[in-house]
């Protein structure tokens, strides 16, 4: 079993999980970092990406992002994110859109899915767009991810806590902002705030994937949250601290002689040694 994880991480879980769950395990992550090859600046230039292909409009918003991060203040933004599958109302989306305005703070919000693919839709208020002009960025479709995580200009990260999202995170030192929807986002939301103690919740009205009752998150929570994180109280700084602390160490577990770089080492040695042992089982046959 491979396993984007890193072992400082889940310490505990990686020993049960090879010494139970299966007879073999690795584990390798966090993966996006491999492409900086353990590199601990956090540039956004060769960051890997997830799902992005190089079609014109992922080009396109790649650069749009980029362009709009360099020319804002270091720890300045708040990157919102909710992954492929957010599953959004109209209703929560226009919450979400007068939340981030009230909050004053610069933002950079990927909309994904059907609310992404048109220019206006109906869930954003007539006029929004034109007054968050240059304090907010609304990027539809996909989104380079990790390269706007690593970039120096992002402060805080609103996560729906996914597991690629939350080792991303981690990689790049930023501090989190859950708000998880679906299956184990709420078990990594968990880890976020109340293991790692890098993350405070948006919400604490929902806990289940099983909600019966449809829950609307108010804009006046989101400004909250928002704004309590990123005006430098004295929780936020200490779990900025925290999360800088947490990419030294995936960024070194990664770096040659990590607990990750080994396990890889250790996964192509495995695959070479079955591959000869095959040949050899089909010579003698």
């Amino acid at each position: 079993m491979v396993v984007n994880t890193f072992y400082e991480l889940e310490r505990e879980y990686c020993e049960l999980f090879g010494g139970v769950d299966c007879k073999k395990a690795w584990f390798i992550g966090p993966l996006d970092l491999f492409s900086k090859g353990g590199d601990h600046d956090h540039v956004h230039k060769g960051k890997a990406e997830r799902g992005g292909g190089e079609s014109a409009a992922v080009v396109e918003n790649r650069e749009r992002c980029m362009g709009w991060l360099e020319r804002k203040k270091v720890g300045s933004v708040i990157f919102v994110c909710f992954g492929s599958w957010c599953c959004f109302e109209d209703e929560q989306l226009r919450e979400m859109a007068l939340g981030l305005e009230a909050s004053g703070m610069e933002f950079l919000w990927v909309v994904r899915g059907d609310h992404g693919e048109h220019l206006k839709t109906e869930w954003m208020s007539e006029g929004w767009e034109e007054r968050v002009k240059g304090k907010g960025l609304v990027v539809r479709g996909w989104a380079p991810q990790a390269a706007i995580l690593a970039h120096e200009a992002v402060g805080v990260f609103m996560t729906h806590c996914g597991w690629n999202s939350l080792l991303e995170g981690l990689g790049s030192g930023k501090p989190m902002l859950t708000w998880p929807l679906v299956f184990e986002q709420f078990i990594n939301e968990r880890l976020v705030v109340e293991v790692l103690k890098v993350g405070v919740r948006v919400w604490d009205g929902f806990r289940s994937t099983f909600e019966k009752e449809k829950v609307v998150v108010p804009a006046e929570a989101i400004e909250r949250a928002v704004r309590k994180f990123m005006e430098g109280s004295g929780e936020g700084e200490e779990m900025r601290k925290r999360a800088a602390e947490w990419a030294e160490i995936a960024g070194a577990a990664v770096a040659e002689g990590g607990s990750s770089h080994k396990d890889l080492n250790s996964l192509i040695d495995e695959l070479f040694m079955v591959r000869e042992k095959t040949k050899d089982e089909s010579h003698r046959r």
